[in-house]
Parts: C-alpha cells; sequence; structure tokens
C-alpha cells in the first residue's frame, strides 16, 4: 500500500512537471514588448534624436567658438574653460545602435530592403563625421558590436580609415537607392522621396572631400560627382535641403521652445557677427539678433552684439549692462524670452542645405579642384539662397524684411573680386554666416580652412587659442582605457589643442 502511494505521488508529480512545462515560453512571452523592431519603427527616432542634439551642441558649444554668438553670464565656455564634452559621444553612438538595427533588418529581408539601408548609410555617415570631427580617431570598424560580437570594448580607428568608409558607404547608398520596392516610412526628413535621398548622399561627399582636401588630391572624386547629374545628383534648390521640420505642439516643436528664458539668454549675438552684418547691410541681422531692450527704449533700435571671452564682470557689464545687448533672434527663441512668444516651430533642424553646397562648389571652382560651373556664380546662388530659406521659414508676424540693400553685391567686402585669397574669404565668410545654428559644422569648416579669421576673445583661459577638439569623455578611461591610450598616442596629446588628423599640416 505504501509502494502505490509513493507510485501516485511519483506519478502527479511528473505529470505536473510536464504539463506546466508545455507551453512555457508561449505563456511568458509578453506580446507588448517586441524582441525585433522594423526599420520603420527606428527611423524617425534616429533622425529626431540626432538632428536635435545637434540644435543643442549649437547652441552650447557651435556657435560660441565660431563666434556666432556670445555668452554673458557663466562664460566659461566661451573662455574655452572646456572640460569633458560627452554630448557628441553620447549622442552618436547611442542612436548608431538602432542605425545598425534598420542595416541588419534590410540586409536580413527577403528581398534586401535597399531603400532603407541606403537611408541608414547615409545617417551612418553623417553620424560618424560628427563624432570624428569632434574628436578624431574614434571607434568605427568595431563600433555597435556589443550585442552581435560581444566586442563592449571598440578599438579606435584613425580618422582617415574613417573617412574612407564614410565616403564609401555614401557612395554606395547613392548606388542602392531606389532599387527596391519598399515604400520607406517613418522618414521626417524627406518622407521617402529617394531621390532627395540621393541627393543628400553626394551632396555630402562633397562636403566630406573638401574635409580632407588640404590631406589628400580629391580633384578626381569632385569632378566625378559632377560630371553625371543623373547617377550622382547633388541638391539643386531649397527644397532639396536636409531639414527637420518642427510641429506647433510639444513634443516634437524647436528644442529650444521649451528652454528656461535664463539659461536661453546667456546666450547673446556675437559682435563678430553682428559687426560683419551691420557693415554690409545684411538683412539676416534681424534674423539672428533683436534689437537691444536699452534702444527699443530710446526709440532708436539697433541691434549689438557682444565680444566673446570676456571674464564674468566685463560680459554683465558691457554697453552697460545686457539691455544693451541683442538676444539671439526671435526665430530661434523659447516659449518665454519674448511677448507676443515666438512660433513654435518657424526654426528648423539642419543637417545640409543646398547653401552649404553651392560654398563648396565655389571654393572647390576657385580652387581649380573642379571644372564645372562659374565659382562667382556659385558664390552669389549661396548668399541668395541662405536668404531665400530664411524668407520662407521667418513669420511675416515678426515683421523682418530680408530685402538685400540694392548695392549689396557691388560693395567691396562683397563683391566677388581680387586675388584667389581675398575671393576664398569672401566666400568662407559667407558660409560661415549661412552655418548659423547648424550644429558643429561651421566650426569644423573653420578647422578646415582657417577662414574666416576669428580672434579669441580677450578673456579667454586658453593661451590664446580656439580650441579645435574635444578631449574623450572619461568614462573612455575606465571602460575603454588601452584603446583610448593607443588612439592618444597615435594622434597627440588629449587636450583641446591637439588638430585631428584633416586639421593636421
Amino acid at each position: 500500500m505504501k509502494n502505490l502511494k509513493k507510485f501516485i505521488i511519483a506519478f502527479v508529480a511528473v505529470f505536473t512537471v510536464f504539463s506546466c512545462d508545455e507551453g512555457f515560453e508561449e505563456i511568458n512571452t509578453n506580446p507588448n514588448v517586441p524582441t525585433t523592431v522594423t526599420p520603420d519603427l527606428l527611423l524617425s527616432g534616429v533622425i529626431r534624436n540626432t538632428i536635435n542634439d545637434q540644435v543643442n551642441e549649437a547652441w552650447s558649444i557651435g556657435n560660441i567658438v565660431v563666434q556666432h554668438t556670445a555668452k554673458i553670464q557663466f562664460v566659461n565656455e566661451d573662455r574655452y574653460l572646456w572640460g569633458e564634452r560627452s554630448g557628441v559621444w553620447n549622442s552618436v553612438y547611442g542612436n548608431l545602435r538602432n542605425v545598425q538595427n534598420i542595416i541588419a533588418a534590410s540586409e536580413a529581408a527577403k528581398p534586401v530592403q535597399n531603400n532603407y539601408l541606403g537611408i541608414a548609410l547615409i545617417l551612418k555617415s553623417w553620424m560618424f563625421s560628427v563624432v570624428t570631427d569632434t574628436y578624431g580617431d574614434v571607434p568605427y570598424l568595431d563600433a555597435t558590436k556589443g550585442k552581435t560580437a560581444a566586442n563592449y570594448t571598440p578599438k579606435y580607428d584613425a580618422q582617415e580609415v574613417i573617412y574612407n568608409g564614410i565616403l564609401a558607404d555614401l557612395k554606395r547608398a547613392n548606388e542602392i537607392l531606389g532599387t527596391s520596392s519598399e515604400t520607406v516610412s517613418g522618414d521626417l526628413i524627406y518622407n521617402g522621396n529617394l531621390t532627395r535621398w540621393r541627393k543628400l548622399a553626394n551632396s555630402l561627399r562633397l562636403r566630406y572631400l573638401m574635409r580632407i582636401s588640404n590631406k589628400r588630391s580629391v580633384q578626381a572624386d569632385l569632378q566625378s560627382i559632377l560630371d553625371n547629374a543623373t547617377l550622382n545628383p547633388i541638391f539643386e534648390n531649397n527644397t532639396d535641403n536636409a531639414v527637420l521640420v518642427y510641429q506647433s505642439a510639444a513634443p516634437n516643436q524647436w528644442p529650444l521652445y521649451t528652454a528656461r528664458v535664463g539659461s536661453f539668454d546667456e546666450f547673446r549675438l556675437s559682435k563678430t557677427m553682428s559687426d560683419y552684418l551691420t557693415s554690409v547691410g545684411d538683412p539676416r541681422l534681424q534674423v539672428f539678433g533683436r534689437p537691444t531692450e536699452a534702444s527699443v527704449t530710446a526709440g532708436t533700435p539697433v541691434i549689438q552684439g557682444i565680444p566673446n571671452g570676456l571674464e564674468d564682470t566685463q560680459a554683465l557689464s558691457f554697453n552697460g549692462g545686457p539691455q544693451g545687448v541683442s538676444r539671439v533672434g526671435l526665430t530661434f527663441a523659447c516659449l518665454v524670452c519674448s511677448s507676443p512668444a515666438p512660433v513654435a516651430n518657424a526654426s528648423r533642424g539642419l543637417l545640409m542645405t543646398f547653401s552649404e553646397v553651392q560654398f563648396i562648389l565655389a571654393e572647390a571652382r576657385e580652387k581649380n579642384l573642379i571644372t564645372t560651373g562659374v565659382a562667382d556664380t556659385y558664390y552669389v546662388n549661396g548668399i541668395n539662397s541662405n536668404l531665400d530659406y530664411y524668407r520662407a521659414i521667418v513669420p511675416s508676424s515678426y515683421g523682418i524684411s530680408l530685402t538685400l540693400p540694392a548695392n549689396y553685391f557691388t560693395q567691396p567686402s562683397i563683391a566677388y573680386a581680387g586675388t584667389q585669397a581675398q575671393k576664398l574669404n569672401l566666400i568662407a565668410r559667407q558660409k560661415w554666416v549661412a552655418l548659423f545654428f547648424n550644429g558643429l559644422e561651421a566650426w569644423a569648416d573653420w578647422r578646415r580652412s582657417g577662414l574666416p579669421v576669428l580672434t579669441p576673445g580677450a578673456g579667454n583661459l586658453n593661451n590664446n587659442l580656439i580650441p579645435v577638439r574635444y578631449i574623450y569623455p572619461q568614462s573612455e578611461q575606465s571602460l575603454n582605457g588601452a584603446n583610448r591610450a593607443e588612439a592618444v598616442g597615435r594622434q597627440g596629446a588629449d587636450d583641446i589643442n591637439t588638430q585631428v588628423w584633416w586639421d593636421k599640416n
């Protein structure tokens, strides 16, 4: 009897185990937590996150270091007392994981989804250019392989290797876009227009070829792009601009719209910018800055910037104090920065514009790196297209006239004349103006060309040197120390004055 009871207990136990195991995985799988995500759901997040981060980096450093804006208090950034700045690093590598997921999903699809793949390669190329231009040598070939290859300490690649990869990926993207049939969704830039993505790929190729033009011959590559507009289309007008158009409702408004007024108003228009635009009667001055409160009260509105790099007391007292210094333009302002409130989605998040492409071509033609077109025409087109861009986005309620003075293009400081060096300076100055609020791009272009000539602020704390890179994030010392040390040994001291590869003489 006892043995029978033991048998029954054992049988029930075994039966229970097998019964509980049956369908175990199905029961314990949460249908609301997917293990894979399709490219369309990833694409919009990557675009929004990276471009918003670029806007914020322009506000906090990019505009300051190239003297588009300056600070009136908490002036460390403007005096080049830069500590660790990991925002670009975290943004790029954090979002690259999803770019790589798009690439993997596109390549795994049957048939391969070349349209998503091409867009992902373009975003990957742009993002890597931002991080390598900011820090120099960075993880590239081994990047984003933590999940697929358990590589949590990626080696740093030389910047030349990274640029070779960037240019190859952009060329491949141009070639494969439109060769598959899937409709692209989640595209916040071009709404699935593949021709415009191809134009962006080739326009970025022009940007990056010029970026490395001091290190190797790029003439043949530049010309090959321009020789066949069908195979290698580039931007033709402002409708091709790669920009993120914001919405009027949260949470997709202009990223600075919700900024604290105190924080936003620490940043003012730079005297370098206001002096130049005032001297040539350029109406973009009214877009980039607002009349000082003191001048409005006096009935004689004037836009007056502040010199970069002043120490705290000087900055707060310049021209009689904050009321004598122009705030950043209403188009870029925050909700509580003006009365009436600015329009929440007037400005754009910039990746690349037709105006920039025209200035690239003007410089390339002036240097005889290309034989296509006329440098003077490209130069004038660059100015006019940037004005047209602002005419299209600045609300009429702001009362800003963007009509050029009749003599604008005949002024000695604007007219395309003089020596080659003088002409290159004209191109660079206008390109510098057109790159306002375009992330760190104006800084990268200034480092490459040395133009326009910028003078460090009087109170700078960097031995009269304008910084030329960010230091590596401190987390890399503890998490990836050996590879970081190897990069420093190859590139040079990990400080803000060590030039990156394409910037070295």
